[in-house]
């Protein structure tokens, strides 16, 4: 999980946290029968792949529209000629760059803006969420040269699931299944690894020409409820997913995935928050700003939290609430959503009480680097630059969980699909 090494990279303290954290969930040594390859769209920075390839990946091809995003790619894979900036509507300049050979896998983290609460919701249909049937054109052409990867990973905020009464999900399903992909989803959120809450909605799909996959069951294309209960973990399947899944037949058929329940939430803030008199802490009158835009309630709780012995971490976000900008706090151990820099509520700030004092600054691009999963990444861009790159990316452990317990179903090894096979006969 880690990027290319650097003399330039400072190894902190909170290093010791991740390979703690990511232990059980991405420290393994599979043995594959070969390198598996994939093909990364809406590539971004490159945390996909940094969550693929301690299991065996190896990127051949990686596309975004951002020449910013490509930059900090580059700091962190060197060798990453590969990585093509061009829209994902040019289908033949794109078709013609992605390599002759067949790839495992396409991994796809399309725009959410017109997903999520925070856009637009005008689902597939907006210009920036609507890239997926770009992405399909692409994955249409690859059919049509008996290039289509064997398997897709594609992820989305859970709006996806909930905008239009989940019009735009079933959709994607149904033309996923199309291009041959038998299919399964699940929700998985980052505060199981990293003290970030980031739902987020995954579609997996494999080719039923896909050889490797033998230990895994796959069912009619029209399937109930009552089949997906015994198969969910409702943290992963939640009902409103299952649902969903029912509720749409394919042109193919369903791969449900016998998935393990996430690690336990055990992270906070408070080990990965800077705290030292070096940061950018705010002068008083933002510190009385940001509590003056506080509800009464929250106000108090601060205001009782400043009076502790102890320090407190939390973090605030901005909002418009009834036409008013308010100060939110959030006191769990656990930041909200990363997201990109478009304005200032987008920003998530920092604050410390305790003491006697409160102190407030805006989060920095190393804490989302660590929110993220990657706390050693090499940032070498200014920083909404950071920001966006970071805000705008999947969390690094959320996609190597996936890399064992889910893409292993699909990939296994000999020894795995014997194992496999053992247990469909338990």
């Amino acid at each position: 999980m880690e990027c290319r090494r650097s003399s330039q990279l400072k190894v902190t303290a909170t290093s010791s946290l991740f390979a703690t954290a990511n232990s059980d969930a991405i420290g393994l040594n599979l043995r594959h029968p070969r390198e598996r390859t994939f093909l990364e769209f809406f590539a971004g920075i490159g945390l996909t792949h940094l969550g693929l390839r301690p299991h065996g990946w190896r990127c051949i091809y990686a596309n975004d529209i951002e020449v910013k995003k490509q930059r900090m790619y580059r700091a962190c894979f060197s060798e990453a000629d590969y990585y093509h900036v061009e829209d994902i509507w040019k289908t033949n300049r794109i078709v013609g760059r992605i390599p002759t050979e067949v790839a495992d896998l396409v991994s796809a983290s399309f725009p959410c803006i017109d997903l999520s609460l925070a856009g637009n919701l005008k689902g597939l249909d907006g210009e920036h969420s609507g890239t997926f049937y770009g992405l399909l054109k692409v994955l249409r052409s690859l059919r049509r040269d008996g290039r289509l990867p064997r398997a897709i990973l594609v992820e989305n905020v859970t709006g996806f699931l909930s905008s239009h009464k989940g019009k735009f999900f079933r959709i994607a399903l149904r033309e996923l299944a199309k291009l041959g992909y038998f299919l399964d989803a699940f929700v998985l959120d980052a505060k199981h690894f990293v003290p970030q809450s980031r739902p987020r909605l995954f579609i997996v799909g494999v080719h039923g020409a896909l050889p490797s996959a033998e230990g895994v069951q796959v069912v009619p294309a029209t399937a109930s409820s009552a089949f997906w209960a015994p198969q969910s973990d409702t943290l992963l399947r939640p009902e409103r997913l299952v649902e969903a899944l029912a509720g749409t037949p394919l042109a193919t058929g369903w791969l449900p995935l016998h998935l393990p329940t996430p690690p336990a939430v055990k992270h906070t803030l408070r080990q990965l928050i800077d705290t030292g008199q070096s940061e950018q802490w705010w002068d008083e009158r933002l510190v009385r700003k940001h509590l003056a835009e506080m509800h009464l309630r929250h106000r108090a709780k601060v205001e009782e939290l400043k009076g502790g012995k102890s320090p407190i971490i939390g973090t605030i976000y901005r909002r418009v609430r009834d036409g008013r900008s308010r100060s939110e706090i959030r006191l769990d151990g656990i930041a909200g959503c990363l997201r990109t820099p478009r304005g200032g509520s987008s920003k998530q700030i920092v604050f410390v009480a305790g003491n006697g004092k409160v102190r407030m600054r805006w989060m920095t691009p190393r804490e989302y680097a660590r929110l993220q999963g990657c706390p050693d990444f090499p940032i070498q861009v200014d920083r909404n630059e950071a920001l966006l790159g970071f805000g705008d990316a999947v969390c690094v452990p959320v996609i190597s969980w996936i890399a064992k317990n889910v893409l292993t179903q699909l990939f296994p090894s000999k020894t795995q699909l014997a194992e496999l096979q053992e247990t469909a006969g338990d």
